[in-house]
């Protein structure tokens, strides 16, 4: 019998996101994010006190920049502290980011993979699943690299790559309709795995059999967001996937 759990059992294909699901290195995103936005609303404080507060990894992270393109996640977060994103101020933030995540990875920060979801990748290859993975991040593909898995997949799209072909950001689906593309599967026939609620609306607009969640972050607050943008079943950890059934 399979050792895989019901939840991906008769899929063709598996898409995973890179960051948080692959690989751990959200918070690196996060600590980019925080001390790019942190300046802009130091220098540039919006009008309403409230709205002068320092970004919140644990809660304006999830919300408005995981998983989105660069440009698309400063946008989301400006408009939510009541600024206009004036394209030039979008850019200029997202071109920070950029650098001091960019800055970190040189400097050598640590990129492991999840073991959990290591299991799972082997788990599914001897099954003959196919697997890609898919990030507006420019820098997955050297991620992946760096934590040694870049070769369990048969496809990677990454920011480069999107930005190439002109694919919209998440929530639009076209990262994982490129993914199921190059390994010539239908989205019917193929999951994806996802630990942002953009990246789960996107799988399930896309039309995909299966969308998986994951929560690394705990509590109800952000399960409870995936499951409502529409993730099939929710787990801690892709491991759970492997050893036991996962429950909604």
């Amino acid at each position: 019998m399979s050792g895989i759990a019901a939840p991906l059992h008769g899929v063709a294909a598996v898409v995973l996101d890179t960051d948080g699901v692959i690989t751990d290195s959200a918070h690196l995103h996060a600590a980019a994010w925080k001390g790019a936005f942190d300046t802009f609303l130091r220098e540039h404080p919006p009008q309403r006190p409230d709205d002068q507060r320092p970004f919140d990894v644990l809660v304006d992270y999830p919300l408005y920049v995981d998983g989105r393109a660069r440009r698309d996640g400063a946008t989301a977060f400006l408009v939510s502290r009541g600024v206009r994103p004036e394209p030039a101020v979008v850019d200029a933030i997202a071109e920070a980011k950029d650098s001091a995540y960019g800055e970190r990875l040189r400097a050598g920060a640590p990129v492991p993979a999840f073991r959990g979801t290591v299991d799972l990748l082997h788990t599914l290859l001897s099954e003959g699943v196919l697997l890609a993975a898919a990030s507006a991040s420019r820098h997955a593909g050297q991620l992946l690299r760096r934590a040694h898995v870049v070769d369990l997949f048969d496809a990677v799209v990454d920011g480069t790559e999107a930005a190439r072909l002109g694919l919209r950001g998440k929530p639009h689906p076209d990262l994982f309709l490129e993914a199921a593309r190059r390994l010539r599967t239908a989205p019917g026939a193929t999951a994806v795995v996802e630990d942002a609620v953009s990246g789960v609306t996107a799988a399930r607009r896309g039309g995909f059999a299966v969308v998986v969640g994951v929560d690394r972050v705990g509590g109800p607050t952000h399960r409870g967001r995936l499951v409502a943008a529409g993730a099939d079943v929710v787990v801690p950890d892709l491991g759970e996937l492997v050893t036991q059934g996962a429950v909604r």
